[in-house]
């Protein structure tokens, strides 16, 4: 095995899509998950911020460069095209600052990584990387190419079919299964496959149960509580499988040394759904030029507003989009009337916006000139949402969980600063090296 090596550092990451550490804490009281425990008191277990808005397609790139998004230049799963009302999806290329595995190339170390989200397109990279959602084809999720036919062998598979496992909890459960074991597998098989310096795999089976079954986690009544609680078990047995794996053949005060673990947001509840594009709409700020719309571009000229998911606002800027009718100044008075307005929406007698901001407040870099001009943060419950169909402001959907900015959390044997962010994180295992 490599470890046979002596002298050769190494470090392992094993990240958790939207666990957050309030759950983790949570399993820890209830013994549901006994190795988190014995780890929480032999090393760090940290509350974590993640980057605005508080999703994958913006978390993991600010984890895998230790930038925020005014300098890799990722906003959301989507995007406008430049100069153009057309919506398209970033992905791996639009990256626009090297990851910590490139810089760890320049110091000839090599990483192995392994489903690692917003990595798509595969590109080459130091090692080797399997890319994980939103994938498309299993044969540009890999590089080098070589190994997409072992992982075709093993039947290799990405991600739940979501579409599918989201009406059908039956058929998540056992796709949940399924990615795990097969997630094992390719830890098993890229282990010794080069001489690597960093290990990363990443499980984003958590991600998609909360989201469908959060109810299920929280509530011990709910019929499928013992099912959603014997996945997380199977998941802290993965990190077990992980942990013994990389400690094989080290001494006993090794442990915990160079093994860190992460989730790139938090999650809870769903209370309501707030769809922003029909706030805009009944505050006369949007109007389309078709019901029901289809695009965004089917916008009437006189908008002065509209959103993204989850949490965007952008104003209807000259120097931005073709049609465009807001001087640069006129847009600065704008978005200061909408932060008040919607600080102030109310759902039932409870105001449900925890904070606006405006993006040079929280973005800095030179992509920040391509940033929504608000960026909301709703309190805990209140999920923000882009629709352009919804005519009302509130809903509800079959999703029952939702992110959260500040519940993510980090592992590690010491956590250095209290106050840690996922931008932080990259400088961590650099500097390990």
């Amino acid at each position: 095995m490599l470890w046979l090596k002596k002298g050769k550092k190494r470090i392992m990451i094993v990240g958790l899509d939207g666990v957050p550490c309030t759950l983790i804490q949570k399993f820890i009281a209830d013994g549901t998950w006994p190795l988190m425990a014995k780890l929480a008191k032999s090393g760090s277990l940290r509350r974590m911020e993640v980057t605005l808005p508080e999703i994958s397609a913006v978390s993991w790139p600010s984890f895998m460069t230790g930038k925020n998004p005014g300098e890799h230049g990722i906003f959301g799963f989507t995007d406008f095209s430049e100069g153009s009302y057309e919506i398209r999806y970033p992905n791996f290329n639009d990256l626009k600052v090297p990851t910590f595995w490139d810089q760890l190339g320049e110091k000839k170390k090599q990483s192995i990584v392994i489903n690692q989200p917003g990595t798509y397109p595969a590109r080459p990279i130091p090692g080797i990387l399997v890319s994980g959602f939103v994938a498309i084809e299993l044969a540009k999720s890999i590089q080098p190419l070589r190994y997409l036919a072992p992982l075709r062998r093993m039947n290799y598979q990405i991600d739940i079919d979501t579409h599918r496992c989201r009406a059908d909890h039956d058929q998540m459960f056992r796709e949940l299964d399924q990615t795990l074991e097969l997630r094992k597998k390719a830890v098993e098989f890229f282990w010794d496959e080069i001489d690597w310096d960093l290990f990363e795999v990443v499980k984003t089976g958590t991600d998609r149960l909360q989201h469908y079954l959060y109810d299920a986690v929280e509530n011990p009544g709910h019929p499928r509580y013992f099912q959603a609680l014997s996945y997380y078990k199977k998941i802290e047995g993965f990190i077990q499988y992980c942990w013994e794996l990389f400690y094989q053949g080290q001494s006993a005060d090794q442990e915990g040394e160079n093994f860190f673990m992460l989730s790139d947001h938090g999650f809870c509840l769903i209370k309501r759904e707030i769809y922003l594009n029909a706030w805009l709409r009944k505050n006369g700020y949007l109007e389309f030029e078709k019901e029901p719309p289809e695009e965004m571009k089917e916008l009437k000229k006189s908008s002065r507003a509209f959103s993204l998911d989850p949490s965007r606002i952008y104003l209807h800027r000259k120097s931005r989009f073709p049609q465009g009718i807001l001087t640069d100044s006129q847009a600065d008075a704008l978005r200061t009337e909408l932060k008040e307005k919607l600080l102030n929406l109310e759902f039932e007698g409870e105001k449900v916006i925890r904070a606006i901001y405006f993006p040079q407040e929280i973005y800095s870099g030179p992509e920040t000139k391509r940033a929504p001009d608000l960026i909301l943060v709703s309190k805990p419950g209140f999920d923000l949402k882009g629709n352009i169909t919804k005519l009302e402001i509130f809903g509800n959907t079959d999703l029952t969980g939702m992110h959260t900015f500040d519940d993510a959390f980090f592992w590690a044997k010491e956590a250095g600063q209290d106050q840690i962010k996922i931008t932080d994180l990259a400088s961590i295992f650099l500097n390990k090296f």
